[in-house]
């Protein structure tokens, strides 16, 4: 798949759901419940624990089915190992340039993360598919409004503190997806209520979305 059908997709879904911490064997039911309950795009943090060898795992047990994507990729090196496991994107908190130069190189979608105008502006310019508004939930979805105003050309996903609350407003004000969480995966479910947890947040989340994306289209 193309960069830019990754985009379209995440663009379609509306949503990026975010494994930071996660570990063993756990990892593969809950990407299951997320693909049950919709999310087609998951990013496995690079501070996680055996990160690359999860993303290689993941980006093969569910090939087709969902795309694998790597976050938290703040250098060069982080880039080249997660494109070698198999990431379909490479997600960024951040703006370094060198990230953006593997991932062009390698023809692998690549968010990385901005904030103000300038940063957001500067990042498309250096080849982003899309940029990480991060934290959101610092500005909220009125910055996004804003923001979109002078550059509505740049494909913006909001992450950090987005929930089923304010989902649809991020959509509203312009964003192509957002980027969750805790808000999807419940840090205190247990191995036994995970399943269900997840994937009831993720229908929950995406039918939010997807009513926002749907009035907003032409009818």
């Amino acid at each position: 798949m193309s960069r830019s059908e990754v985009l379209e997709e995440i663009r379609t879904t509306g949503l990026i759901a975010i494994l930071r911490g996660y570990a063993g064997r756990a990892v593969p039911s809950i990407v299951e419940s997320l693909i049950a309950g919709g999310c087609r795009a998951v990013e496995v943090t690079m501070n996680s624990e055996s990160a690359v060898d999860l993303i290689a795992e993941l980006a093969e047990r569910f090939k087709g089915r969902a795309r694998i994507g790597a976050g938290t990729v703040l250098s060069p090196q982080d880039a080249e190992h997660a494109i070698r496991a198999g990431a379909a994107f490479l997600v960024a908190p951040n703006l370094n340039p060198q990230v953006l130069q593997v991932a062009n190189a390698k023809g692998c979608a690549v968010f990385p993360g901005a904030m103000t105008p300038t940063e957001i502006e500067q990042a498309y310019s250096l080849g982003a598919d899309a940029v990480k508004v991060f934290p959101s939930d610092v500005l909220g979805p009125a910055y996004i409004r804003a923001v979109r105003a002078p550059l509505p050309n740049i494909p913006l996903v909001p992450t950090g503190g987005v929930s089923q609350a304010n989902a649809a407003d991020y959509i509203r004000a312009g964003a192509i997806a957002v980027g969750v969480g805790s808000h999807l995966v419940p840090k205190a479910a247990t191995d036994g209520t995970m399943p269900q947890l997840v994937q009831t947040a993720t229908e929950e989340f995406l039918a939010v979305i997807q009513s926002a994306k749907r009035a907003l289209s032409p009818s």
